[in-house]
């Protein structure tokens, strides 16, 4: 992707928000202090690129999508490529038609659909991305391309296409699990409310490695007897917590960015394909739910050490694995009735810059370059500042 410069003689003056000193510090821990300090201005020098500017006369008389529209749909094109990788990984070594049959039987102990729902979401995603460039370029807006970024090394392990590289990291992840207790809470951290994980994943693969601690062709039993196959269900485990937090994720983004847009068309876009998102983590939700509760749980990864405990011994609805619907919360008012909604949905939880911070903290983009977290930090910024028209 070409980073475009300031016109000339256009600078930014606003002083970087705290959500962006909050992503900075996050992005030094990936790139490195040094590398990061060399590449920071081009973070704060970029405009709005020119092939996206519709003015808003000319965006007026054509009815078509304000310069706003257009950043929403770049930035969501950003993020589609950026779950389209993601999600090309999982099913080459998970996926209906995967290569690592050690891997595959550890998914299907979470069901038995898993390596199917891999594929058909996988290809929901790069239907997603598609859509969105080609009606970007059908606007005469200009598409988003992050080939120039695919620098990362994948797995190692049977199935895996070693030439290959990657825009995300899926080999040491820090997963988000508090979306599992926030949707089984009467609160909302639109309200400021926060929820502890549900499981600990720290440093931890989603993927095999390689075949020298996860064999592609051993047994996978329910529950697992030996350190390795304790490793590859771990792995397996892991993964299903990671999909649930992606689309969960993604169903907010499209919520929040959904109130952002001024043109009818684009709200219809961007409604369309949120819903599928939402779809996803339903699917996901419940999945995950399998990986901590008899006959599974109790797995521990013997290298990372994470732990998959029985959640449901609690006893308590806050960790209840059959729980996968919303319980209603606060919204809009604490004076109203509380109601079963898809949160947080505001700019400062869920718009793009969040989203950004979000997949940073979860280790999916270690190994990226400075440039990357540059072009995407500003997709996320002209995003977040759209106004929606009336």
């Amino acid at each position: 992707m070409t980073v475009h410069e300031a016109p000339a003689g256009v600078t930014e003056t606003a002083a970087p928000s705290s959500a962006e000193h909050e992503l900075q510090t996050l992005w030094r821990r990936v790139v490195g202090r040094r590398s990061f300090l060399k590449q920071a201005g081009i973070a704060g020098a970029a405009a709005i690129p020119a092939g996206a500017l519709l003015t808003s006369a000319a965006a007026a008389k054509s009815s078509g999508p304000t310069a706003g529209d257009v950043a929403i749909l770049r930035f969501l094109a950003a993020a589609e490529i950026l779950e389209t990788d993601l999600w090309q990984q999982y099913a080459e070594l998970g996926g209906a038609n995967g290569g690592n049959a050690a891997y595959i039987k550890a998914l299907e102990n979470l069901d038995g659909d898993m390596p199917q729902y891999i594929s058909d979401n996988t290809d929901d995603e790069l239907s997603h991305e598609l859509f969105i460039n080609a009606y970007l370029l059908s606007k005469g807006a200009q598409p988003v391309n992050l080939e120039g970024f695919r620098t990362l090394r994948g797995s190692e392990a049977t199935g895996a296409d070693r030439r290959r590289r990657w825009l995300t990291n899926l080999k040491e992840l820090d997963v988000d699990t508090s979306w599992y207790t926030r949707y089984r809470s009467g609160d909302n951290p639109d309200f400021g409310a926060t929820f502890p994980q549900a499981v600990t994943i720290h440093n931890q693969p989603a993927i095999p490695l390689s075949d020298r601690d996860t064999p592609p062709n051993q047994d996978q039993p329910v529950p697992p007897v030996n350190a390795r196959q304790s490793r590859m269900q771990a792995i397996a485990n892991s993964a299903g917590f990671h999909f649930a937090m992606i689309e969960q994720g993604g169903s907010s983004l499209y919520v929040t960015l959904a109130q952002q847009v001024t043109n009818v068309e684009v709200l219809r876009i961007v409604l369309s394909i949120g819903g599928v998102e939402v779809n996803h983590f339903a699917v996901w939700h419940d999945k995950a739910g399998n990986a901590v509760a008899e006959p599974l749980a109790g797995v521990t990864d013997p290298e990372t050490h994470t732990h998959f405990p029985n959640l449901n011994a609690s006893g308590g609805e806050a960790t209840q694995t059959n729980l996968i619907f919303p319980e209603p919360c606060d919204f809009i008012s604490k004076d109203l009735p509380q109601v079963s909604i898809i949160r947080p949905s505001s700019t400062a939880n869920s718009g793009a810059m969040a989203a950004v911070r979000g997949l940073t903290a979860d280790g999916l983009f270690k190994g990226q370059s400075p440039e990357f977290f540059s072009v995407v930090s500003r997709l996320a910024r002209e995003a977040d500042a759209a106004v929606r028209g009336v």
